[in-house]
């Protein structure tokens, strides 16, 4: 039995990459010009909409996975909704990689 869990989770930890790597991708094409690679908000477009930075805890604390989620598929403020351009798991994905930015 110990056998098939290792498995299981040597699965899982290989699994893991590209899934991440994925949202990784769809991040970079469709909210880093804003955001930052890094989260950190740090661009020209992303100063001049005074965006978060996601790598501040307090940031974090200030959002909850759902209104993150929301704002990702239907926009907020001054940010478009993607709905029509990336699927619902690939926006609970992207909730997964900014919650990554937290220092």
């Amino acid at each position: 039995m110990k056998m098939k869990m290792s498995l299981v989770s040597i699965a899982c930890l290989l699994a893991a990459p590209l899934a991440f790597g994925d949202a990784a991708e769809v991040y970079a094409k469709n909210c880093a010009s804003c955001h930052a690679k890094d989260g950190t908000g740090n661009t020209v477009m992303g100063k001049k909409s005074k965006v978060k930075d996601y790598t501040d805890a307090k940031v974090q604390a200030s959002f909850t996975d759902a209104e993150a989620l929301k704002a990702i598929l239907e926009g907020k403020d001054k940010m478009k909704g993607y709905k029509d351009k990336i699927t619902a798991e690939e926006a609970a994905a992207q909730v997964k990689f900014i919650r990554a930015f937290k220092k």
